[in-house]
């Protein structure tokens, strides 16, 4: 057994633990699966399909490791890349081909020809105008200071729209458009190996339909795709993150339980938004299944629950949250200085901060720290506390997300 599949088997049986081993920070190297397959466990999978006219990527991972793929592959075959699949347009999906286009020039061969949803062009464009905000955010998400976002991108080749079905040297792909994560994905079948690449819409984490920090998700429409999926009877799952599922029962298991979380927090949140509910009200009723959540595959080591409530709202209803002060609300340095008066000066306010996060309730007292540095931004005391309480409660998230915006703001000075 190798690498991946090891990892696989452990992660499955709860031997091994997706806290310990982030589908997105595990490298597992390349492992060949069957006469012609190999999947490469990288951040940003890829898998490979051996066909008579060349290799064809499903999925071709991230600029930081691009070089990497590109060696791992070689290792594997040296046959030249006829053809590469970007499951959407997402940067750890779409650099991978810049290593082998540049082999084709040199030897005076064809490049590898790109194929993509249409809207994945849309998505480089608004990543240009978006740079500097994409550095910023992905540094804190990722903890990675002076992070620089790329501007350059591959465009596809070929596009197309709802679905697309091809055969390259011999083997048949099928490509199906569903939104999920985002509105260009992609999800491909091979039914020579009976296997489904399912891009992100399957990452061995609950669903990256909530990023706090990034744009709309569609969890409706994910759900719908990952039935889809079902209803073909793979018998092997290669995903966007972490490593492949092996088996029909198993396949069908995580594709479907995934599914059912993602309509259980849609179908709440809706049906409480269709009643009138605040957005806040909302948050605290949805409830989320404890069974489904203690899977190996569905915890919340990456994005959380929660915040697909959030996203959902904002997918349905936009912005405003329900509550009529916050339509037009003052500046928070203003609520903080009015809090801070209120409660005998920002020192007493930043000492009740830390009381509360004593107590546990670090949300509270996140709240509390916030507002007593936001009312004398030159309080040192205050800046200790509040440095002290996000770091506190980053140390109880299980969601990078969360761990990461709370580390990020413990180091602001």
């Amino acid at each position: 057994m190798g690498n991946v599949r090891d990892l696989a088997e452990k992660l499955w049986t709860g031997e091994k633990s997706t806290a310990d081993h982030n589908p997105l920070t595990t490298f597992a190297g390349l492992e060949e699966f069957g006469d012609g397959l190999a999947f490469l466990s990288s951040f940003g999978n890829v898998t490979v399909l051996d066909t008579d006219d060349g290799l064809v990527m499903l999925d071709t991972g991230g600029f930081v490791v691009a070089q990497t793929i590109h060696a791992q592959i070689r290792g594997w075959s040296d046959r030249p890349v006829h053809t590469a699949l970007y499951t959407h347009g997402h940067a750890d999906h779409v650099f991978g081909v810049g290593p082998f286009d540049a082999e084709a020039a040199e030897s005076g061969g064809d490049r590898p020809n790109v194929i993509a949803h249409e809207a994945v062009a849309a998505r480089f464009e608004r990543y240009k105008l978006t740079a500097g905000y994409n550095s910023a955010i992905n540094s804190r998400q990722f903890r990675v200071p002076g992070l620089k976002w790329p501007t350059k991108y591959r465009y596809p080749d070929q596009t197309y729209r709802d679905e697309l079905k091809l055969t390259i040297g011999g083997v048949d792909i099928e490509l199906f458009h569903d939104k999920g994560e985002t509105d260009d994905h992609t999800w491909a079948w091979v039914p020579q190996h009976k296997a489904v690449c399912t891009g992100d819409l399957f990452i061995w984490a609950s669903p990256n339909c909530g990023n706090p920090q990034k744009v709309q998700r569609f969890p409706r429409e994910w759900a719908i795709a990952l039935r889809k999926m079902v209803a073909l009877k793979p018998e092997l799952l290669f995903p966007g993150h972490g490593p492949p599922i092996f088996g029909a029962d198993r396949v069908e298991q995580a594709l479907s339980e995934t599914a059912e979380l993602l309509e259980t927090v849609h179908d709440q949140t809706l049906g409480m938004m269709n009643d009138g509910k605040r957005l806040d009200e909302i948050l605290q009723k949805v409830e989320f299944p404890a069974k489904l959540l203690e899977r190996p595959y569905l915890r919340p080591v990456y994005d959380e629950p929660v915040f697909i409530v959030r996203n959902i709202w904002r997918l349905y209803g936009g912005w405003y949250d329900g509550n009529p002060a916050r339509l037009k609300p003052p500046g928070d340095a203003t609520v903080a200085k009015e809090v801070a008066e209120l409660s005998g000066g920002v020192g007493a306010l930043a000492t009740r901060a830390r009381a509360v996060a004593d107590a546990g309730d670090f949300a509270l007292a996140c709240q509390l720290a916030e507002w007593a540095v936001q009312a004398d931004p030159q309080h040192t005391e205050a800046h200790k506390i509040r440095s002290a309480v996000y770091r506190e409660r980053s140390t109880e998230e299980t969601s990078l997300m969360a761990k990461s915006i709370y580390v990020a703001a413990a180091d602001d000075k």
